[in-house]
């Protein structure tokens, strides 16, 4: 294998790597090349250009596209995939795998929540008749202009910020308990509490009010999110959907609403003062945000979490999705756990996984060689992941945030991660928060939506 991964013992094939040797088996025995595009709304496409083998080999074939497709749909999300230059074959057995009766039903269904309609695929014969890549998304200014409210919805508590000309008048953080509560009207009455708060600070006069919201945003609305899961599935597209877009009318401003992870990401951005930055959060699980060169946040879906990181036959089986070699596998505080007792970590049975995360990094402060050996093996899945991820993302900058990244352990995952992509070639830079988006913060970020 390309690059030294010298702890433990345990199997692992990169996706990177897997990719990067079938490529070139295909190349060496005569490749086709493919194209596969994936919509998720008018106007929004996303292109990957890869090759098949010409000849032969269809369970290799169809096992490499299952991988990328699976990969796109959730990184960009969509819900229609255009396949040229695979024959028909091939296209049935994707379009069979991601079906009611498929091995990614989750993903199906998932999707459906998601956008409404099943995930299709259809062959195009030539290449010009595919939809044209695409993207519909406007610049973020590190500096908005007048009155302007960001409010930050997170599992425990709720910020809100008001900003004149960018200048911070006044900031607010509350309590509150949105995943427990089934009545949309608590979260409603939330929201608009902090963003009376700040209206009242600006005077009674907003220009733009922009949101950081943990889940899934489709065109404003919030289609999925741990935020509301207590709330019954009968009335979440009626009350839930449109909370944020709501609020347009309510205050009579344009509203702006992302998740999360692009809003960390443009943080970032405005901390290094430039664009192509991906941000990753290790914690609980695996999730990501992304701002491109033009310092967009392009609108994709970012479940790294379920996207394929280990092409290795026999990994690790998700809980949740029921596939193997998925992203939040490797990069949160289950694979810490998960390497624990191979590293010959005895942790407390009953302990709740932050605990147990918690121990292995008590170790690691005290500079025990089992847990630096498991943060050491971290940072050469975070090289490795880093590498395939630039295959879909077109990013310099990769800032890691999340507990899993803090202490003594976080630091020699960094410092690993950056070891082994230098030995790999890769100009890739890896960082942590700055100290200015740190103090600033999500709902600050979120006045200059």
């Amino acid at each position: 294998m390309e690059g030294g991964m010298k702890t433990l013992n345990e199997k692992y094939y990169p996706m990177y790597l897997y990719a990067k040797e079938f490529c070139e088996g295909a190349e060496r025995a005569g490749a086709r090349p493919v194209i596969i595009a994936l919509e998720r709304g008018e106007g929004e496409v996303e292109h990957y250009a890869t090759v098949l083998y010409n000849e032969g080999h269809e369970r290799e074939n169809f096992r490499y596209a299952e991988r990328i497709v699976k990969f796109m749909l959730w990184a960009y999300g969509g819900y229609k995939f255009y396949i040229w230059g695979a024959d028909e074959a091939l296209v049935e057995e994707l379009r069979e795998c991601y079906s009611d009766k498929g091995a990614r039903k989750f993903d199906v269904d998932f999707m459906e929540q998601v956008y409404l309609t099943r995930t299709e695929f259809a062959r195009v014969e030539n290449a010009e008749d595919l939809p044209a890549a695409g993207i519909r998304a406007e610049r973020s200014s590190p500096v908005a202009s007048g009155k302007r409210i960001g409010f930050d919805a997170g599992g425990s508590d709720r910020k809100v910020t008001a900003c004149i000309d960018g200048k911070v008048v006044y900031e607010k953080e509350t309590i509150w308990y949105p995943k427990l509560q089934s009545d949309p009207e608590y979260h409603r009455m939330g929201i608009e509490d902090s963003i009376d708060n700040a209206l009242a600070a600006l005077g009674g006069e907003v220009e733009a009010i922009g949101v950081s919201t943990a889940g899934i945003v489709v065109d404003g609305e919030i289609r999925v999110a741990s935020l509301f899961r207590k709330v019954p599935q009968e009335i979440y597209r009626e009350k839930v959907f449109p909370i944020y877009k709501n609020l347009a009318k309510k205050y009579g401003c344009p509203v702006k609403v992302a998740n999360d992870g692009d809003v960390a990401a443009l943080a970032g951005a405005f901390g290094l003062g430039k664009g192509k930055v991906l941000g990753i959060a290790m914690g609980t699980s695996l999730a990501g945000g992304f701002v491109d060169g033009d310092m967009r946040i392009r609108g994709y879906l970012n479940e790294l979490a379920f996207a394929p990181v280990d092409a290795d036959p026999e990994a690790q089986a998700d809980e949740w999705s029921g596939d193997i070699g998925v992203g939040g596998n490797y990069h949160s505080q289950d694979a810490v756990i998960r390497l624990a007792p191979e590293a010959g970590i005895e942790l407390t049975p009953d302990a709740s996984p932050a605990e147990k995360l918690k121990e292995v990094q008590k170790l690691a402060e005290a500079g025990d060689e089992r847990a630096i050996a498991i943060f050491t093996r971290l940072g050469d899945y975070a090289a490795y992941t880093l590498m395939w991820f630039k295959n879909f993302y077109d990013f310099d900058t990769a800032i890691v945030l999340g507990r899993v990244a803090s202490g003594k352990g976080g630091d020699v995952l960094i410092a690993r991660a950056r070891t082994l992509l230098a030995e790999l070639g890769s100009d890739i830079a890896v960082e942590l928060p700055d100290e200015m988006s740190r103090r600033l913060g999500q709902s600050y970020t979120a006045t200059q939506l």
